[in-house]
């Protein structure tokens, strides 16, 4: 067996060998022969490349059983933050919207205007434009009028030249105004109409300035406020009347928290000069006050110190106190007063009131020694608010008008020597049950207890006025207003009064009473573009004869419409 092995391994070797010497391609050359040997030259073709089956490339057999995971290194930084449960609603953020068209501001406009009653109305205001920190502008007006009465005209002209400058830490403004008045003294006694055949002419001129300066307001709750206005006029009438006052106001007020320290002070300086009279009556006022204003509570209490100086000195102090309670917020709330002053009368004032006022009035202040006032307001909703109270004022020499009696058509004034007792009750409401339709009225009562008169001269006991709007559409706008006044009574002397007056004289006197009336008027506005509109107005709708002060009757109805331009 082992013989047989090794025959077949013989074999194997030698057949290898000759494959292998067949695998070249010998070269003929020239043989030489040695001794025992044979030198043959091989070119090989290509070189040896060996090639291995797939399973010889395994090297060694995967240990199956090698079951390690691989744990990556990891670094971390931990923030220290507290977890927040939100659970409302996300507030939504508004979408910013594309830019709407700047609108078109009209600031200046043109009117015009006649009818009849010989009416004529021309108005006019201008103004620079939108600058939000500077405002300027011109304003003018000229009415006029003529009734069946002789002489029964009068007309008037208005001037106004205004400006505001807003700047970082104040507001500074400041106006000049003229107006003249011009009528006729036309009144006519029913019982002797032949007593006034020529009316004499009246003029009354009115020239004022003003300039005031403003903080701006600041949320610090330990701001200093601060103002100051200084007032100055020129008054004269057509024969030798004349008059000038100037006024001088400030404010200081330092908020501490909860509660205010502040001053308010004036000084009014006037004089008044006639053909036979003079006077002077000035004024001195300082008003120190602490105020404490919390969550629906508000009260200030002060004094009012007065120094009259002047043709007349004397001091006085009043009480300075006022209060305010929110009972439910926005709708309801309580409020009181109780104070007293000193009131500066002047020409001015007078003809403001009654245009008919005689030559060389007498000219005195007027002290009002105590008011307490009471009363509630407030609103019940959108559109709608009210306001009523009630008070009571002593008032030292209350001045009236009495009919002058050599000249019946020309009013004098009075004192009514001593303190008068007025007792009174005012109520307003306004309406507005939506963008077209708006109501407002307002109604006094009061009852006047004279300290030396009769009676309270011209003063009635009831007063109301209301105005009503009602947009139809964009172009059409009524509206619509009533004034309604009680009775009053008017002193007639049958004997000429003492000179100078001081107490009156029953006996001497005739006490006549002045029909109240109802006065309606009613208008309209027209639309027509963004540029023109017109317009009409009637007055006194009843065309009722009705008075305010004795013999002066009030021009009947009239109506009158005109054009407006705007621009």
């Amino acid at each position: 067996m082992r013989f047989t092995k090794i025959i077949y391994s013989t074999l194997f070797v030698i057949t290898a060998g000759v494959l292998s010497l067949k695998a070249q391609d010998p070269k003929t050359a020239e043989k030489k022969t040695e001794e025992k040997a044979v030198t043959e030259e091989i070119e090989v073709v290509r070189p040896y490349k060996p090639v291995l089956a797939e399973a010889v490339k395994l090297r060694r057999s995967p240990d199956l059983n090698d079951v390690k995971t691989y744990k990556a290194k990891f670094s971390y930084n931990l923030t220290d933050r507290k977890l927040e449960l939100n659970s409302d609603i996300n507030k939504l953020q508004a979408q910013e919207v594309a830019a709407e068209r700047e609108a078109e501001l009209i600031n200046n406009y043109v009117k015009g205007a006649f009818g009849s009653a010989r009416t004529i109305l021309g108005e006019a205001y201008v103004n620079i434009g939108n600058d939000p920190a500077l405002q300027a502008g011109a304003y003018f007006q000229h009415f006029g009028q003529s009734g069946k009465l002789n002489k029964q005209q009068s007309d008037q002209q208005k001037i106004s030249v205004f400006g505001r400058s807003i700047g970082e830490m104040s507001t500074m403004s400041g106006r000049v105004n003229f107006q003249r008045n011009g009528l006729f003294f036309y009144g006519i006694d029913k019982a002797n109409p032949s007593l006034n055949p020529n009316p004499q002419k009246q003029v009354l001129n009115f020239f004022e300035a003003e300039g005031e300066i403003v903080n701006k307001y600041t949320e610090d709750p330990d701001a200093l406020s601060y103002a100051a206005k200084l007032n100055g006029y020129i008054w004269s009438d057509k024969y030798s009347a004349k008059e000038n006052s100037i006024v001088l106001n400030g404010y200081l007020n330092k908020r501490i928290s909860k509660f205010n320290l502040g001053l308010a002070a004036s000084a009014e300086f006037g004089s008044t000069k006639d053909s036979i009279t003079k006077i002077g009556n000035n004024l001195l006022k300082l008003n120190p006050y602490i105020r404490l204003q919390a969550s629906g509570v508000k009260i200030t209490a002060g004094i009012n110190f007065v120094q009259e100086f002047g043709d007349v000195s004397s001091s006085r102090i009043f009480p300075a106190v006022t209060a305010d309670f929110t009972l439910i917020p926005d709708y309801l709330q309580i409020f009181g007063e109780v104070k007293g002053d000193v009131s500066r009368n002047s020409l001015k004032l007078f003809t403001d009131d009654n245009p008919f006022l005689n030559s060389n009035i007498n000219i005195r202040n007027s002290v009002e020694k105590l008011s307490i006032s009471g009363g509630i307001k407030g609103t019940g909703g959108p559109g709608f608010g009210y306001k009523a109270k009630v008070y009571h004022k002593r008032i030292e020499d209350m001045p009236l008008f009495v009919n002058n009696f050599g000249n019946f058509n020309k009013f004098d004034v009075i004192y009514d020597f001593g303190t008068m007792k007025l007792v009174g009750l005012e109520g307003e409401l306004s309406v507005q049950v939506s963008d077209e339709l708006k109501w407002t009225g307002k109604l006094n009562f009061e009852d006047y207890k004279p300290a030396a008169e009769t009676q309270s001269w011209f003063k009635p006991q009831m007063r109301l006025s209301s105005n009503l709007s009602y947009v139809i559409n964009k172009k059409l706008t009524l509206d619509a207003s009533v004034a309604i006044q009680d009775d009053s009574k008017a002193k007639i002397y049958t004997a000429a009064p003492a000179n100078p007056y001081l107490i009156p004289d029953p006996a001497n006197e005739k006490v006549v009473t002045v029909k109240g009336f109802v006065d309606l008027g009613a208008g309209v506005s027209y639309k027509i573009n963004n540029k023109f509109s017109a317009f009409a107005r009637a007055n006194n709708l009843l065309n009722t004869s009705y008075s305010r002060y004795l013999h002066y009757e009030t021009i009947g109805m009239n109506i009158f419409g005109g054009i407006s331009y705007s621009f």
